[in-house]
């Protein structure tokens, strides 16, 4: 089984991502080896639909589950219909969650646990209208 964690991280002892659909990259990690992908999360600059956009991603690397802190309703929706199990309320190190995981310490969620728009999009990151100059 494959599950897909939020990262920052090159590798298993990065940080969880708090943000699904705003995450740097997901490391996709295979639960009966620990043989592990890092796929850039194409998303994060996006100003509308990152965590859709997040989602397709990472379904389309055949992952069964998603490790990370938060999970907005869109992206919980794609993620649901794609039949991935959603564990939020994740932090630590991504090899630390893989293991609670594993070991049936984490359980799924049933909705999202932010609302919309949770991510930063492109505000604050000088994409702002510049009304006012």
């Amino acid at each position: 089984m494959k599950v897909a964690v939020t990262t920052s991280g090159e590798d298993l002892s990065g940080p969880v991502e708090p943000h699904f659909g705003r995450c740097p990259c997901f490391i996709v990690v295979d639960l009966e080896t620990m043989e592990f992908e890092i796929i850039q999360n194409t998303a994060v600059s996006s100003a509308h639909g990152a965590g859709i956009a997040a989602a397709q991603l990472v379904a389309s690397r055949g992952v069964k589950a998603v490790l990370t802190g938060n999970v907005g309703p869109n992206a919980y929706s794609a993620l649901s219909s794609s039949g991935i199990k959603i564990v939020t309320g994740v932090s630590g190190i991504v090899e630390d969650a893989v293991r609670r995981f594993s070991s049936g310490e984490l359980q799924s969620v049933s909705g999202p646990t932010v609302g919309g728009h949770f991510g930063t999009g492109r505000r604050g990151r000088g994409g702002g209208r510049r009304q006012g100059f």
